[in-house]
């Protein structure tokens, strides 16, 4: 399966330079965060894929029956098809370190093929994730750094499913931060800073 996506325009990134990918959530495209990573890691391969299942209109990366009820069926294809995306950007690009960041749904297929293919992605920022579900054990994110953040209130993102998540990654070994504001399922001014925080030690 192949993904409409933005890549770094111009320059194709700086050799020996991250590969930074970045999903958007349900509704954006692949310019949500595109941006934004080139700020955050200069001279990056940045890649954007977009989301290539619509959601009456609204794009997704996987298909859902209800409000954090996902088609299990569909996930794990499309878990499938953006590992082996995230597999050829990797090679294509010669990157050794990989930088993923999603925001809800984007986070989603992020965590999923973290589930699956631990070894595509070293440092993953989840934005407001929901894993309504208990992944098997993967001894494979031993050691991979993982920034949460998350709203108190969010009404699509409850606060215990996420400390859930991050309880589970810690437990296979990942370096998990977790970031709370007092908000819902928005973006706060504190998620980016501690973003930066969590890219500034990736990059150094």
């Amino acid at each position: 399966m192949s993904y409409v996506a933005q890549r770094t325009a111009g320059a194709p990134g700086a050799p020996g330079a991250p590969l930074f990918l970045t999903f958007h959530g349900t509704g954006g495209n692949e310019h949500q965060f595109h941006d934004f990573a080139k700020a955050l890691v200069n001279g990056a391969h940045v890649v954007s894929p977009r989301g290539d299942v619509s959601e009456g209109g609204a794009l997704r990366y996987f298909r859902r029956t209800g409000e954090g009820v996902y088609d299990m069926d569909d996930l794990a294809r499309r878990t499938a098809a953006m590992g082996d995306f995230i597999a050829a950007e990797k090679a294509r690009t010669g990157a050794v370190r990989v930088i993923g960041l999603g925001y809800s749904n984007g986070a989603n297929i992020l965590a999923s093929v973290a589930f699956s293919r631990p070894e595509l992605v070293d440092d993953l920022i989840l934005l407001h994730p929901l894993i309504p579900f208990t992944p098997a054990p993967q001894p494979g994110l031993a050691g991979r750094r993982v920034l949460i953040t998350a709203g108190r209130r969010d009404p699509i993102c409850p606060a215990p499913l996420t400390q859930g998540l991050a309880d589970w990654l810690g437990a296979q070994g990942a370096k998990v931060t977790l970031e709370w504001h007092p908000g819902g399922h928005e973006i706060a001014q504190s998620e980016g800073v501690a973003i930066g925080r969590f890219v500034a030690g990736v990059a150094g």
